[in-house]
């Protein structure tokens, strides 16, 4: 991240004055992290006063946990807004292959037990005919099957090496605001909150590295002899962590939401309006938004009698923003598009909700700058780039050769 001077990079000072402000961030692997920098950099400009590393609360699930733990550590939504479209020197750019590392190590060990899991399910099968046909036997072959196709290391590298620079940690207890990185225990199914007491001895960039290894994608992450997966999980948001805490306003984004293609082939969006031609991994990202989302509402719907005179803002793409589901993240203009689009759509969002937020923000001594949102405003500017962002060269190949392995596969 850029450490230019649009503030000081010192950890931010908790705030003395009401009201107690958390913030609650869901996942959404990479596309997500990219959309709720951008939303997020909105949210700041749009309410007077904000200051997101200012913050009492932060709850961070997997890519939530990525941004909100930068955001503990007083990175500024300019600097992230900047490392997501800026390679020049002094930054600490989002690169794909932090993210989409094939996990080798993963695949080749798990390739060398399968002659041994072949021989022991034959030796099953002779042991036993009558009791196993050899298909049965050969079912123990699914454990040389690899657990993720990518490598979360490099996450949790990227991370200790941000966190490493002056006036920054990689330790909670060093922090001045709450930070809780939500996780699950795989072996016992139970939500463990990384920064809470009993669990903040654990490195922060490791402790995100287990709340985004999203299982099929990212191998379970080891923590102390357990082992830990994704915390989107049990919950979507985790929300309720900074209203126990007594946060009276609880700022959410979820990038996670299920797609209406009911006017996507009149927009241009698909050629069909069917999810199902496009194959499995759409298929099941499909599946996956509809049930983290429908939680998500179900979780909300039940604060408000448990929390009486608390006040939750939540924002997130509507159900027909196709860009947000059919983003190629692999290609550095996309990463762009999607921060761009996420601060702009959050921009109409607040404006067109204005009076129902406006409301809620000032029952606790918050006010919406109406104004601001009706400002045509360019977000590159706002955080001191130029409206032509330039790439480097090979950077440039890498985007075309991704362009056409994606028409490829299409």
């Amino acid at each position: 991240m850029h450490d230019t001077p649009d503030r000081d990079i010192a950890l931010p000072a908790r705030r003395s004055a009401a009201p107690r402000i958390g913030l609650a961030l869901a996942g959404g692997g990479p596309e997500g992290a990219v959309y709720e920098i951008g939303a997020l950099r909105a949210l700041e400009e749009a309410v007077v006063g904000l200051d997101l590393n200012e913050l009492e609360v932060y709850v961070g699930v997997s890519a939530g946990a990525f941004v909100s733990a930068c955001l503990a550590n007083g990175l500024t939504t300019a600097q992230l807004c900047r490392a997501v479209v800026h390679p020049g020197p002094g930054e600490h750019p989002f690169f794909a292959e932090v993210f989409f590392t094939p996990a080798v190590r993963e695949i080749f060990g798990r390739s060398v037990d399968a002659p041994r899991l072949v021989i022991e399910a034959i030796s099953e099968f002779l042991a036993n005919p009558r009791d196993l046909t050899l298909l049965d036997s050969l079912t123990r072959l699914a454990r040389a099957m690899p657990v993720a196709l990518f490598d979360n290391e490099p996450v949790r590298m990227f991370l200790e090496r941000v966190f490493s620079l002056d006036g920054r940690t990689d330790d909670f207890r060093k922090l001045r605001a709450s930070l809780n990185v939500v996780a699950v225990d795989l072996d016992s199914g139970e939500a463990v909150r990384f920064g809470s007491p009993g669990f903040d001895d654990v490195p922060i960039s490791r402790a995100v590295q287990a709340s985004s290894a999203l299982p099929g994608v990212y191998p379970p992450t080891e923590i102390n002899g357990r082992y830990y997966v994704d915390g989107v999980l049990i919950k979507t948001l985790h929300a309720s962590v900074a209203l126990d805490a007594g946060c009276e306003v609880v700022l959410c984004i979820n990038p996670i939401v299920p797609v209406d293609t009911a006017d996507a082939v009149r927009v241009g969006a698909m050629r069909t309006g069917k999810l199902v031609t496009r194959g499995l991994p759409t298929v099941l990202s499909q599946t996956f938004r509809t049930l983290v989302h429908s939680r998500l509402k179900v979780g909300l719907s039940n604060y408000e009698p448990r929390y009486p005179g608390a006040s939750i803002v939540l924002l997130e793409p509507s159900r027909d923003d196709y860009r947000m589901f059919f983003t190629n993240i692999f290609r550095f203009s996309s990463r762009k598009e999607v921060c761009e689009h996420a601060y702009q759509s959050t921009r109409r969002q607040l404006l067109a909700r204005k009076d129902e937020l406006g409301e809620k923000l000032a029952r606790h001594g918050l006010t919406l700058n109406v104004e601001a949102l009706r400002e045509r405003r360019d977000l590159w500017r706002q955080v001191g780039l130029r409206d032509g962002v330039l790439h480097e060269p090979v950077t440039d190949r890498l985007d075309r050769a991704l362009e056409k392995l994606e028409t490829l596969i299409d």
